[in-house]
């Protein structure tokens, strides 16, 4: 997954570089050359943070997620450890009786 997720990165990089190149040798006045790299550089700072926001909110989510799962696991355990000690304790009573 990884070298995918790297494959992705760099696709999107050349791509805006490629744009950003495009952008320079477009035929135009400077004044909208400046223009059209503010509004690309703008774009992709907008990526970026819409990337970055969604990533972090996988990511809490997530981590929620195996909060609750440990914690039902958690309970799971507890309520198991006290039925084998009760168990246990029953038994040992019963052996101290006599049987």
């Amino acid at each position: 997954m990884g070298t995918n997720r790297n494959a992705f990165y760099a696709f999107m990089l050349g791509g805006v570089i490629g744009a950003g190149i495009a952008i320079l040798y477009a035929p135009g006045s400077g004044i909208e050359t400046r223009k059209r790299v503010k509004e690309g550089v703008d774009d992709a700072g907008d990526w970026a943070k819409d990337t970055f926001e969604g990533t972090r909110d996988r990511i809490t989510e997530g981590s929620d997620k195996v909060r609750q799962f440990v914690t039902e696991k958690k309970e799971d355990l507890q309520s198991a450890y006290e039925a084998g000690k009760e168990a246990f304790n029953k038994g040992r009573e019963k052996l101290a009786r006599g049987g």
